[in-house]
């Protein structure tokens, strides 16, 4: 059956991109907000009297550390029932409980007021967050490419990554505004908490965008050929998620590595202001938004592997000329500027193409699942991970190069991982 037999309109793939973007925006706002205050929230909440800086910031990063973890149970859970009952119900859940959990985030009171249960409600709030997350992108990216139109499924996905980007960028953004605004005191007091407030109407209007969608036609078609009841081979399923962690390892450790860890790596390893961090960061994440759709794009008409194999060498090349550019107190504050802009764009010419590479490794049946198992793993292990594993050795070693070693180490892995892609996987319908 070829994938578009039923009719898809331009209306209904518009409002499946809307919809499935709206989510990953609101999920990757947050996120980046709790990477971005990071040393705010340490402070509030994990910094008690006689511990460094650093050690509250390490225990601030377990807790986000421990929200990805909780990702792959939510992404088994909500992918399950993604592939039996349908994409639209299961993201309509997603995203309300998602928005739930963030805004109560928002309301916590702080170790000051009552104690031990701050930090412990904080790591619980994360916790449900990461498993409700877990739901996410499986089904966003499923929705978006299920109704792509033939031979636009790199652009298509593309928003997934270019929407995680705007939600980076509009965290970083809002909270260098409110660092500006408000000051370094009144920030750390009560202005932390606006950023988490803002998900609830953000999470309204996600809400009654998904209510209004239409499920994919790939899905249906599939239900209604009975395909959905055949089980999938476990061991096909397995080795397609352990392929699909293999190829996302650089994209995941890069982007957590220069887009949300590097605010807390200047500020506490280069000793850079909070409001110098966050511009930087805002640079990084802008070269990361202006790469996406482009590469995407560019993907539909070359091919995933050759668009995704070029980006991954030059993050690997440049890794450490740029980390060192950065370090270097003699250069300019445009020439740092101009470094986290590149290393921005070539993850995200990583991130473009990405979502519909996943996409085309999995039959519909276990596509929510294996995609949300794939990209959630991989975050789990090497972007929730980062900050931890990358203040923890550089308390331990002192080697401020230790990011560009991670990044460089991972990609590797994932180059190696890509070159099994078929040239023309961007040509074939979905499978059924």
């Amino acid at each position: 059956m070829a994938e578009h037999s039923q009719a898809v309109t331009t209306g209904q793939a518009t409002r499946a991109l809307v919809a499935g973007s709206v989510g990953n925006f609101i999920e990757w706002y947050e996120f980046g907000v709790y990477g971005y205050l990071a040393t705010v929230i340490a402070g509030n909440f994990f910094t008690l009297q006689g511990q460094s800086g650093l050690t509250g910031l390490l225990l601030t990063y377990a807790s986000f550390a421990l929200a990805f973890f909780c990702r792959p149970i939510g992404a088994i859970i909500f992918g399950r029932i993604g592939d039996r009952i349908g994409r639209k119900p299961t993201l309509i859940a997603v995203v309300l409980l998602m928005t739930l959990a963030t805004t109560v985030i928002g309301l916590l009171p702080t170790y000051a007021a009552i104690g031990v249960a701050a930090p412990l409600l904080l790591t619980l709030m994360r916790m449900l967050q990461g498993l409700f997350a877990g739901g996410e992108f499986g089904g966003a990216v499923s929705l978006m490419t299920e109704f792509a139109p033939p031979g636009k499924r790199g652009l298509y996905g593309a928003w997934q990554s270019f929407t995680v980007s705007l939600g980076l960028l509009c965290g970083v953004g809002l909270v260098a505004l409110l660092a500006y605004g408000l000051g370094s005191e009144q920030l750390t007091q009560w202005g932390w908490r606006i950023p988490f407030l803002l998900a609830l109407p953000m999470g309204l209007v996600a809400l009654w965008l998904r209510v209004r969608l239409d499920e994919t036609p790939t899905f249906t078609q599939s239900k209604k050929a009975s395909v959905l009841a055949v089980p999938a081979p476990l061991g096909t399923t397995l080795k397609a998620i352990a392929l699909g962690i293999g190829r996302m390892m650089g994209w995941s450790a890069g982007g957590y590595t220069f887009l949300v860890v590097m605010p807390s790596y200047l500020q506490t390893s280069l000793h850079a202001s909070f409001l110098q961090a966050l511009v930087a960061t805002v640079l990084g994440n802008l070269g990361f938004a202006l790469a996406i759709l482009p590469a995407g794009l560019l993907s539909d008409k070359l091919g995933r592997k050759k668009v995704m194999i070029a980006a991954m060498l030059v993050v690997i090349v440049l890794s450490f000329p740029l980390l060192h550019l950065l370090q270097d107190s003699q250069s300019s504050l445009w020439a740092k500027g101009i470094a986290v802009l590149i290393a921005g764009a070539a993850i995200g010419t990583i991130a473009g193409p990405g979502p519909a590479m996943l996409a085309e490794m999995f039959p519909t049946r276990t596509r929510y699942t294996g995609l949300g198992l794939s990209y959630s793993l991989s975050n789990a292990v090497f972007s929730g991970c980062a900050g931890l594993i990358i203040t923890g050795l550089i308390k331990q070693t002192g080697n401020l190069d230790i990011p560009a070693w991670y990044v460089v180490a991972t990609c590797i892995v994932s180059l190696f991982a890509l070159m099994t892609l078929r040239r023309d996987d961007h040509l074939r319908e979905l499978e059924k």
